[in-house]
């Protein structure tokens, strides 16, 4: 009996081990591999205030540099102009549609982004959904939340195709 069991749990190890070289898995299920290179570079974005429910706090336009690059498995967003520098979670990656976020915490406050872009060679279009939250400094519970959707547009300044 003992040799029984110790055969077929030899048996579904050996059936179901995965070669880790193949592919790294972020956290929302999407392999690094399947996140286009041309992804990775400087891009000198555009963005454009389309909604927002606090028009006071939220810029009615901008222009920034994002720098998107791979580490291993861990995808940053740093923005020269500012000196912010984040990992994001790729959530989905469907053809040339990419959609990713980022949480930022400071002081009293979270912000989060979700990037919905779609790429054309060195350019892209999309959304940025951004929700700030501010809590209370004295019990930490939820102040107020505001909302913004800026309409963006990248050109690539530096990095894979830009010369094709």
């Amino acid at each position: 009996m003992k040799k029984y069991i110790f055969c077929l749990l030899f048996l579904i190890l050996t059936c179901f081990s995965v070669d880790a070289s193949q592919n790294v898995t972020l956290n929302a299920g999407i392999s690094v591999n399947e996140v286009p290179k041309t992804l990775y570079g400087t891009w000198r974005v555009v963005a454009k205030l389309d909604d927002s429910d606090s028009y006071g706090t939220f810029k009615p336009q901008s222009v920034d540099m994002w720098t998107l690059q791979r580490t291993g498995d861990i995808i940053t967003l740093s923005n020269p102009f500012t000196g912010a520098n984040a990992e994001i979670t790729v959530r989905t990656v469907e053809g040339s549609l990419i959609v990713f976020s980022k949480k930022s915490p400071y002081d009293n406050k979270t912000l989060t982004d979700t990037v919905s872009i779609r790429l054309d060679k060195n350019n892209f279009t999309g959304i940025n959904t951004l929700i700030l939250e501010q809590f209370s400094l004295v019990d930490g519970h939820l102040l107020k939340t505001e909302n913004a959707r800026y309409v963006i547009k990248g050109e690539k300044i530096s990095g894979e195709n830009v010369l094709e």
